[in-house]
């Protein structure tokens, strides 16, 4: 920074000068055109030249070497004459400039000073009132630490810096080009768009590019972009190169932006050719991704599919037939328009033995250089909008109603009395429309609205390279219309890849896992883990799994909640199907024997212990078959009650049968004491009437259990986690057990009444069979508990039916089949003649 305070202070001590008289120190020589008007603006651009630059404190004049920004100085001319053609703007003035060259940030801020001196060509005052410049954010920083002491306007157009924003640093700062910031903002969209979550940056050393590399980096991270490495390149450094080429092999990520001006560009891509770097996806900052002329044969194959933002291209009408009437004739002066024309056309104004001798008058319609290209304008737009917006300043400025000026309210000012600080006051307040349909419009610091085009560098069949514009970005509308692609543009993309490229540290964790930050890695480079057991997670990078309501359960997936599967015991499954089988045949053969005992009731062994009670007997146990069935099935409200009440009241019912078969074996023995006359008492009708009085009981015991607290259908979802078990609660667990227990009670007292008869001399004494049907009734029922109470899901309610079967099927084949068999084979047996033999043989 010590050149720059050198040449400030040349600067005071020129202004303290001016005070004195209108002579000056040194001119330094930088001015390349000029105009003069009543209101002169100035502009300080890199334009070519063939100087020296010789450092001599401004006491002789300096020469420099450099080419650049002829376009920009000639489309300021054109504006300049544009505006003094328009009779509404700055009406009966007239627009002069002047325009200052240099090359390299010392001899542009030497220019700098010399435009802010204001001398004209005899020496005299001819303040300049504002800046057009310069296209480097660098120099226009350096460019402000001036200005901005003196209030001077300064209004760039391709000065892109996002750090040139600052208002309180850069007070007297405006732009036409877009901010940086904003373009940063359209790449972090883009990458977004794109789902380029994971990418590598590559940037120049200088202001523009390291400004815009640490805005992207920040901007990034807010959107979830990780950036995998961020590399500086440096033209004399083999260092950098060798560590970027080095990255760029071993690197996972497929993105790549090159934020970097148009020579660090030009250089590092000629250093990467021999590296055969392929692979990469590209994406270029609208300093250099529209330059489709550095494109060499190896370069193709680096930046094929190459996207980036531009700055749109757009029509400026007259322009194109400005910039090529041009003939070194219009600037006698300029020995710079005179060495360009020597390039173009390969001749020489001075007579030579080795070149032609140039005419002046050859058309540069015929010359292919950037110059010369005018089928439409980029940067060129920048330029335009900055002259008119100094202009209407100006106009606003100057005008006056009433005495006053009616922007400001402040008196009115002569043109004589226009000052810089004046204008810089009115150019924030500039809101108009170009005649090509711009806007301009600054805010509270200096920035004007954003617009890029989105190009994409696509290679014909003939190897030329095209820049196609394959959409637009607009700030200025919502999130939603920001980007718009066209719809009928193919996009190449980089790598010869047919589609998009994935550029991602880790892929998304699908749906079924959920995403766990790795504080080892970058955000992006996450790990995915399986939802646990009952979770689910039904989006992408889901950072916490979902438990799923109780009725539902996880797919295999474990992206979507299903309802449970609910297990019952179903006919339509084999054990239901089998157990069901077995209660019809055992039904059937209750059904035989009834059949074999109604075709025999008239023979002894029939009507021995009460016939009655046989029957009633046979008729329970089919019951009891038949109340087995409604254990099987879907369990509702009904079948619930049903079940456990039907088979309560049918086993009680046949219990008691069994119970009264005994009570008359024992009375049937004390009956044949002599002075006993105990059967009378028990009769056929006080028989039924015990038998319905110990049924009534249980009835009753049911009647409460349902009333107060009845079974119901319950859904099971403790047992297992991933099924429903469709059961039938208890309702009241002291009702159930009330009625076992009354069951029990009576098998138990069944069988020791039993026990005690089973040897009593009786014919056809039936005490024997029945203690061991009770026995077998009695362990089944026994073994039933701790089965029922430890059984899962429908195996619950298969032991419950197998007790039913087992018992009832103890009772029926203990009983009868004895009987059924003497019947059917042992026909001699069933005889009264036979039962008294028997009788008398155990009576001896």
């Amino acid at each position: 920074m010590g050149w720059i305070t050198l040449i400030f202070f040349t600067l005071l001590a020129q202004i303290r000068s001016e005070n004195q008289s209108c002579t000056l120190i040194g001119q330094t020589g930088f001015m390349e055109f000029s105009k003069e008007g009543d209101l002169m603006i100035g502009g300080v651009f890199s334009i070519s030249s063939t100087r020296k630059r010789v450092d001599n404190f401004y006491q002789s004049l300096p020469d420099t070497y450099c080419t650049k920004e002829l376009k920009f100085a000639r489309t300021m001319i054109f504006t300049v004459e544009e505006i003094n053609r328009d009779a509404s703007l700055l009406p009966g003035l007239t627009l002069g400039y002047r325009l200052f060259n240099g090359c390299g940030s010392e001899n542009l801020l030497r220019a700098t000073v010399e435009a802010m001196n204001g001398k004209d060509s005899d020496g005299c005052n001819k303040k300049l009132l504002a800046l057009i410049g310069h296209s480097s954010s660098g120099v226009s920083n350096d460019m402000n630490y001036m200005l901005s002491l003196f209030s001077f306007p300064q209004v760039s157009h391709l000065s892109t810096c996002s750090c040139l924003s600052e208002n309180r640093l850069y007070p007297t700062f405006f732009r036409t080009v877009p901010s940086d910031r904003f373009q940063i903002h359209g790449l972090v969209q883009l990458m977004k768009y794109f789902d380029w979550r994971w990418v590598g940056v590559i940037y120049s050393i200088s202001l523009y590019s390291e400004s815009g590399t640490a805005e992207f980096v920040k901007e990034a991270s807010k959107e979830g972009i990780c950036v995998e490495y961020v590399l500086p390149f440096r033209k004399t450094s083999s260092k950098s190169l060798e560590l970027i080429v080095e990255t760029l092999k071993v690197s996972t990520s497929k993105v790549v932006l090159l934020f970097s001006s148009l020579s660090y560009t030009k250089s590092l891509l000629q250093k990467l050719e021999p590296h055969n770097i392929t692979g990469k996806q590209w994406i270029g900052s609208e300093s250099w991704i529209t330059q489709s002329e550095m494109a060499s044969d190896q370069r193709k194959s680096i930046l094929q599919g190459a996207i980036g933002f531009a700055l749109p291209r757009t029509s400026i009408a007259g322009l194109g037939d400005f910039l090529l009437s041009l003939k070194p004739s219009d600037e006698p002066n300029s020995t710079m328009v005179k060495a360009i024309w020597e390039k173009f056309f390969d001749c020489s104004f001075s007579p030579t033995n080795t070149s032609t001798m140039c005419t002046g008058a050859e058309d540069l319609q015929t010359v292919s250089a950037a110059y010369t290209d005018v089928t439409f304008f980029r940067e060129e737009n920048y330029v335009y909008k900055a002259v008119y917006s100094l202009a209407h300043a100006l106009h606003s400025l100057l005008k006056c109603y009433n005495g006053s000026n009616p922007a400001t309210g402040k008196p009115c000012v002569k043109k004589h009395e226009v000052q810089p600080k004046l204008v810089l006051e009115h150019l924030k307040l500039v809101n108009f429309t170009t005649k090509n349909g711009a806007k301009v419009a600054f805010d509270e610091n200096g920035d004007s609205g954003a617009q890029y085009d989105l190009v994409n560098w696509q290679i014909k069949e003939d190897g030329s390279v095209t820049v196609v514009n394959i959409g637009h970005y607009d700030n200025s509308l919502s999130k939603e219309e920001q980007f718009r692609f066209k719809k009928d543009t193919n996009i190449v993309w980089g790598g010869n890849m047919n589609q998009v490229p994935r550029s991602v540290c880790r892929e998304p964790c699908p749906p079924g896992t959920r995403k766990a930050i790795n504080k080892n890695r970058p955000i992006c480079c996450f790990d995915c883990f399986e939802c646990p057991e009952g979770t689910i997670s039904n989006q992408t990078n889901a950072p916490e799994c979902l438990m799923c309501p109780p009725e539902l359960w996880p797919n295999e997936k474990r992206d979507v909640c299903i309802p449970k599967p609910v297990e019952y015991l179903s006919y339509e499954e084999i054990m239901g199907a089998i157990l069901a089988a077995v209660c019809i045949v055992c039904v059937f053969f209750a059904l035989l024997i009834s059949i074999i005992f109604i075709a025999h009731k008239e023979t002894p062994i029939v009507r021995a212990n009460n016939s009655e009670l046989s029957f009633l007997l046979l008729f329970s146990l089919k019951l009891c078959f038949l109340c087995a069935l409604t254990f099987i099935g879907r369990p509702t409200e009904w079948s619930c009650m049903l079940r456990h009440t039907a088979f309560g009241i049918t086993f009680v019912l046949c219990i008691s049968c069994v119970l009264w078969k005994t009570i008359l074996v024992l009375i049937a023995f004390k009956s044949t004491l002599p002075g006993n006359n105990a059967s009378k008492r028990f009769g056929p009708i006080q028989q039924r009437i015990c038998v319905l009085t110990f049924t009534l009981i249980q009835i009753l015991i049911c009647i409460l259990w349902l009333t107060l607290n009845p079974p119901f259908p319950y859904k099971n979802m403790k047992h297992y986690k991933e099924k429903i078990i469709l059961e039938c609660a208890l309702g009241s667990p002291v009702g159930f057990w009330a009625v076992l227990g009354y069951i029990a009670i009576l098998a138990i007292l069944c069988f020791i009444l039993a026990f005690l008869a089973r040897k009593l001399p009786d014919s056809f004494n039936e005490a024997k069979l029945i203690t061991f049907s009770m026995l077998i009734f009695c362990a089944v029922w026994m073994t039933f508990v701790p089965a029922y109470v430890s059984s899962p899901g429908k195996f619950t309610v298969a032991v419950e039916i197998f007790a039913i079967l087992a018992s009832s099927f103890g009772l029926l084949v203990c009983i009868f089949v004895p009987k059924c068999y003497i019947i059917i084979f042992r026909p001699e047996q069933n005889s009264k003649k036979f039962m008294m033999a028997r009788k008398q043989t155990k009576t001896l």
